[in-house]
């Protein structure tokens, strides 16, 4: 990986096919949210299926409407391979083509140990808004990556640090509110944001992650 993608960087805003073939921006994925990226090999991965089905039962919490996340799983599958991929691990979330390699050259992450099938070393990243690195797992190795209780650990740590209303027993928490200052809790304004990959352009959903508020990470 390269030296200066690391802790409190901000992860390429890169913009590859989706499943659909449609143009994807990983900042436009996120919106506003915390985002988990997996960085995978193939369909023909034991290891990808095995830790795509942990994620399964992750994203159902982390999803919007539950817990106001993000995911998307990168692959360098053709477009037509990738949707394939996605349906037959059942997920719901965006995965993106990068037959290019753009994502494996530009990382410096090439699995020089399979040249046949050219793949990236897998990695999970956490991102907090802006796609600010918050933790970076190295998945050569299965148990490199993160179990699903670390990564609801890694998304309550930034969740905590993006919502003003995490915790509404806090008296400056409850003045806000008694002030009519909605747009400190979240949904902003009690406006509940639209349950799809992401929010409209525009959209002041999770408006309260401001990238603006991560200059101290890693803690």
């Amino acid at each position: 990986m390269r030296a200066d993608i690391k802790a409190g960087a901000a992860f390429p805003d890169y913009q590859l096919p989706d499943h659909t073939g449609t143009p994807r921006r990983l900042s436009e994925i996120q919106g506003s949210d915390p985002m988990i990226i997996v960085l995978a090999r193939e369909a023909y991965s034991a290891k990808d299926q095995r830790q795509h089905e942990g994620l399964i039962q992750l994203w159902s919490e982390m999803k919007p409407g539950v817990g106001y996340c993000r995911m998307v799983t990168i692959t360098t599958s053709d477009p037509q391979e990738t949707f394939n991929y996605r349906s037959g691990v059942n997920a719901e979330w965006p995965f993106l083509s990068d037959t290019g390699r753009i994502v494996q050259r530009d990382l410096d992450i090439a699995e020089y140990t399979d040249p046949a099938h050219n793949q990236m070393v897998p990695h999970t990243i956490v991102c907090a808004p802006g796609l600010v690195i918050y933790k970076i797992y190295n998945g050569y190795w299965f148990f490199g990556r993160p179990t699903v209780e670390e990564l609801r650990m890694d998304l309550r740590a930034v969740l905590r640090q993006c919502h003003s209303d995490w915790d509404l027993s806090d008296p400056q928490v409850r003045a806000a509110w008694d002030l009519g200052q909605t747009d400190r809790f979240y949904p902003p304004e009690l406006g509940w944001p639209p349950d799809q990959d992401a929010g409209p352009a525009g959209s002041t959903a999770g408006a309260n992650c401001a990238a603006a508020a991560w200059p101290t990470w890693p803690r």
